[in-house]
């Protein structure tokens, strides 16, 4: 047992800020570095470039081939491929919708309807006072650790950097589903590719800050 002036009193405590990783540490994991962020846009971009030169049909199998030889080339080479798995099982489904349906602008289907329901249950989660981004920090950063539920201040904080990710989704929607009903589908592939990774790389660095410098001013867990 762990006497009230003992040096130890807080170690376990403290675990969370000790192991916390760099800013920059945190920022390139998220995001799977620029190596990331490249590979998750090329299969993307290929089909876009590919249906404007080409065809629907070598754009949907073109952009297959070159998600799985990402996987396959990061699998061979023994390097994590959450992202590219993250990245190829998007492009997959985008591929099945518009070999199905035969229009350009179901490749993107998927993708708006989910950002659409991510948009949903980060505000469902604000309303019922379990804001997701707080969830997400524990899961990711934190080790599990529930502190952002019990500190005020931490998760009036969480409920606002929800709200935040939530509206940006919903802009990306709102941009998405214009350009699909309006039956623009080259601007659609293009709007894809601008508002995927570089808002998403903002609100990460919002996040990842905000966070870091409400937690330094906390007092240390008891």
């Amino acid at each position: 047992m762990t006497k009230p002036g003992d040096s130890h009193t807080s170690t376990d405590d403290n675990d969370e800020e000790i192991a916390l990783p760099s800013f920059s540490e945190q920022m390139a994991e998220q995001l799977g570095g620029v190596r990331g962020l490249v590979e998750s846009s090329i299969p993307v971009a290929a089909f876009v470039v590919t249906n404007i030169v080409w065809a629907l049909r070598p754009a949907v199998i073109l952009s297959v081939v070159i998600g799985l030889g990402i996987a396959g080339w990061r699998l061979s080479c023994r390097e994590p491929i959450r992202h590219a798995l993250n990245g190829l099982f998007g492009i997959g489904l985008g591929a099945v919708t518009a070999s199905w349906t035969g229009q350009a602008k179901d490749f993107h289907l998927p993708t708006i309807l989910y950002t659409l329901g991510y948009a949903a249950a980060l505000v469902a989660s604000v309303v019922v006072r379990r804001p997701l981004v707080g969830w997400l920090w524990s899961v990711t950063f934190a080790g599990g650790a529930e502190r952002w539920r019990t500190e005020p201040r931490l998760l009036r904080l969480f409920g606002r950097l929800t709200v935040l990710w939530a509206a940006v989704y919903v802009v990306k929607v709102a941009v998405l589903g214009t350009l699909y009903l309006a039956n623009q589908d080259n601007a659609l592939g293009i709007a894809r590719l601008v508002l995927g990774y570089p808002p998403y790389a903002l609100l990460l660095l919002v996040t990842v800050y905000a966070v870091r410098r409400v937690t330094r001013t906390l007092p240390e867990p008891l």
